[in-house]
């Protein structure tokens, strides 16, 4: 499964924030937690994301098609990397494309030294992440009473 990725800028704010709130609209629907979710960000918020030296934002270009974005936070300092957040549009997931843009990522700032959390409710994406050598780190932060986030590192 061939992706590209290509890097986005502030002027790319305004397509981010709608294909992010797009994206996890059902998730933000199941667990209601606003104050953690992507899909609430403001439009204001993911700008100043986007003006971060150390943020990365990048869509995921797929047979021609835009199917998501990903973030990675690199501080080039040794620290380990972040992937937060990383989707895949409604119409285009289960392709493989999530699994393909992460190891695009890795190829881009290094293959070691990643963090990244996701929802423990969720099995697809814990399997996911567990899938290409991310392994949990026994952190769990309880969000509310219907989700937890949990940790993972390579």
């Amino acid at each position: 499964m061939a992706v590209q990725l290509v890097r986005v800028s502030e002027k790319d704010a305004e397509t981010i924030w709608k294909m992010q709130v797009d994206a996890f609209a059902g998730l933000l629907e199941r667990y209601r937690d606003y104050d953690t979710n992507p899909g609430a960000e403001s439009l204001e918020r993911v700008r100043a994301k986007l003006a971060q030296e150390r943020t990365y934002f990048y869509t995921i270009f797929a047979e021609d098609a835009c199917v998501g974005a990903i973030r990675v936070i690199d501080t080039h300092d040794g620290q380990k990397k972040r992937i937060s957040p990383i989707f895949i549009l409604p119409a285009y997931r289960n392709c493989g494309y999530a699994q393909a843009a992460i190891r695009e990522a890795e190829r881009l700032h290094g293959e070691n030294g990643w963090a990244l959390d996701t929802i423990l409710q969720e099995a697809g994406n814990c399997h996911l992440y567990e899938k290409i050598g991310y392994h949990r780190t026994g952190h769990l932060t309880a969000v509310n009473e219907r989700m937890t986030l949990v940790d993972y590192e390579k």
